[in-house]
């Protein structure tokens, strides 16, 4: 809806302008053709920048970045701690989003460092900025053919010239091949600018959209990891940690009241003899 509006306004001049030579006896598409090369260069940019803004704008959405029901199940599973549950949801191949790939990198450090409960906010942190700058590069194309369509039209516009001075040198300044090629020069910077507009518009649009649906994304991690807070330890860690100090604890030595190692007792005296 807001594509085709910014498009609608956009393309307003160029299907003025094919009225107008409508009622003079040519038609919009005798006005691409006039255009050239370059016109249907910037005709083929337009209709790459239509597909590219409609599969971004399905693509960035909330229920695709951060699905209800990952969110409602990584819930249940961290309020309880239980990492490992949740590190499997997240690594599905079914749950792969925004959400997933970030938290997965924040438990992934959780369980394999010394200092995960420290450390794996950093984790989330890196993970997540590298997801949107995914999604940016995903956007990429669409900056760059608003970058070049405006340049394409500015290239036809100058080869339009050069004919129109081709032409005064080989017939004279007549004014009416002159407006013909003027026209046709002037025809493709109308063209750019109207492929340039909209998809700048669309651009700017989607790249605010990340950034807010980011920070959204970064909230809602920050609400399901509350309890793995560096409180204490998972239960998973602490119940390994006892199993691992177990035996230890079993072989040391007895302690003395004073809070040392017990000597071990000297052996008794041998008896002497005739006594």
């Amino acid at each position: 809806m807001i594509i085709g509006a910014i498009a609608s306004a956009a393309f307003h001049p160029l299907l003025m302008l094919a009225q107008d030579e409508e009622n003079r006896g040519m038609t919009l598409l005798e006005q691409i053709h006039n255009g050239g090369v370059t016109g249907y260069t910037i005709i083929l940019l337009s209709l790459i920048a239509l597909t590219l803004a409609i599969i971004n704008v399905a693509a960035i959405q909330p229920k695709r970045l951060v699905p209800p029901h990952l969110v409602a199940a990584l819930s249940g599973l961290l309020s309880t701690r239980n990492v490992v549950g949740a590190l499997e949801l997240c690594k599905r191949v079914e749950n792969d989003c925004f959400l997933a790939r970030s938290l997965a990198a924040g438990l992934t450090r959780y369980q394999r460092s010394a200092f995960g409960p420290f450390e794996f906010k950093d984790a989330i942190e890196e993970a997540g900025a590298e997801e949107v700058a995914r999604l940016y590069r995903r956007t990429d194309a669409l900056g760059l053919i608003g970058a070049i369509a405006p340049m394409l039209g500015l290239l036809g516009t100058v080869i339009g010239m050069v004919g129109a001075f081709g032409t005064i040198s080989n017939v004279g300044a007549r004014p009416e091949l002159l407006a013909s090629d003027i026209s046709k020069a002037l025809i493709t910077t109308l063209m750019g600018l109207c492929v340039a507009i909209p998809t700048m518009a669309v651009f700017t649009f989607l790249r605010n959209r990340i950034d807010h649906y980011a920070a959204q994304v970064a909230q809602t991690i920050e609400d399901l990891t509350v309890a793995l807070e560096p409180t204490g330890q998972p239960v998973k860690v602490a119940a390994a940690a006892a199993t691992a100090s177990g035996p230890a604890r079993a072989a040391a030595p007895p302690s003395m009241p004073g809070g040392g190692p017990a000597r071990p007792s000297a052996p008794p005296a041998p008896a002497r003899a005739g006594s």
